[in-house]
């Protein structure tokens, strides 16, 4: 068995096939927390002058218009949080924009009316065709890759820019943050960096049955250079600029919207549960949670040892768990057994498939360069 080393601070380890470790111990994410997102992150006044000065911005061009921005909305608590943020704080007028892939749990369904109804915003849902869905679904669970939410994920976002470009709302609010997400899961472990439409639909040609008529599919390079170059349209991160701990971001949205925080992060989706709780982990050998404790950890929020003791369990029982993989099985139209000869087939990445990874990667390095993202990528 290959030993595997673990970061003297965080809980990020070597199943991170490109992690390096410095004489301490300490691992290249902590690193790169020190150096370059912790030294130009404000939360305090300055933060706020620039919440502001943004705020001022959007109102000024949204004027005239029915909303001034949008947030993609899930229930989870990022975005709940930052459109309590746009609202109550920076004094914005968004649409909440919800896509329903089909796996919303109930209690994400509740988050949503609840936050609607207590910051009397308008909400518009796009739902997707689940014919299509379930058979892009379908086909990434037989392409073998790790990252089985690139559908989910293409469909929230597309969908999302494909609405703002054609009602001209030119500002994305969306609740990326370093708070929570300083530490960028490794692309092997399906942090793959943007919609690459080439990957998407080159396992579709090969696994799938059925023409995607109307799911929406906005490619990297299309959103980075035509929707925001061309177009002019721009994202904004609202947590990077305001205290956010995640603690008393659940316990604030609960007392004033009876909003109600979930088990772990992503678990507003049911699918994302099932693959970031189960399908990953048993399949890969991937927790993401590492990531996301990781995150915790390095600003305060989590101590290792809290990490390394929720990780040396699952976050769901295994009763629990058995139950979810017969209802995914069913509701993607197949037996229990199907769903496990699928599991059990060899692994696969994104280099068995056409890809531009590449291309994209060299956009995130000059991102990175310039600045404009400070999380670690590779």
């Amino acid at each position: 068995m290959i030993e595997k080393y673990i970061c003297s601070r965080c809980v990020m380890d070597s199943s991170d096939s490109q992690i390096k470790f410095d004489e301490t111990g300490l691992c290249d994410h902590c690193q790169n927390f020190e150096i370059n997102i912790n030294p130009n992150w404000h939360t305090d006044e300055k933060g706020y002058a620039e919440l502001m000065t943004a705020a001022e911005k959007i109102k000024i061009e949204g004027k005239g218009k029915d909303f001034d921005c949008i947030i993609g909305l899930s229930g989870g608590l990022d975005s709940s949080y930052t459109a309590y943020v746009a609202k109550e704080i920076m004094g914005l007028r968004p649409l909440l924009f919800h896509v329903d892939a089909g796996w919303n749990t109930d209690q994400a369904v509740g988050n949503i009316e609840r936050l609607v109804d207590g910051l009397a915003l308008d909400l518009y849902t796009e739902v997707i065709n689940w014919e299509e869905m379930k058979d892009l679904q379908l086909s990434f669970l037989k392409s073998g890759i790790p990252d089985q939410d690139i559908p989910q994920d293409c469909a929230f976002f597309s969908a999302l820019y494909q609405f703002a470009r054609k009602n001209k709302i030119k500002y994305v609010l969306t609740g990326g943050n370093y708070s929570t997400e300083c530490c960028r899961e490794p692309n092997e472990w399906g942090a793959y960096p943007g919609i690459d439409k080439r990957l998407i639909l080159d396992i579709h040609k090969n696994f799938g049955s059925r023409a995607l008529k109307s799911f929406p599919i906005v490619d990297v390079l299309v959103y980075k250079i035509f929707h925001h170059q061309i177009l002019g349209m721009k994202v904004f991160k609202p947590l990077n600029f305001v205290p956010y701990i995640k603690k008393d971001a659940e316990q604030l949205l609960h007392d004033k919207f009876g909003w109600k925080p979930f088990q772990h992060k992503h678990h507003e989706s049911r699918f994302t549960r099932f693959y970031e709780d189960y399908w990953m982990p048993k399949k890969f050998g991937y927790e993401k949670r590492r990531a996301h404790f990781s995150s915790l950890i390095m600003t305060g929020q989590m101590t290792r040892e809290e990490g390394l003791a929720r990780l040396s369990k699952s976050e769901m029982s295994d009763d629990f768990m058995k139950n979810e993989f017969e209802y995914v099985a069913n509701k993607l139209g197949l037996t229990v057994g199907e769903l496990q000869a699928i599991f059990e087939e060899p692994n696969k990445s994104y280099r068995d498939y056409k890809n531009k990874l590449g291309l994209i990667q060299f956009g995130a390095k000059m991102i990175n360069f310039l600045g404009i993202e400070r999380r670690h990528y590779r």
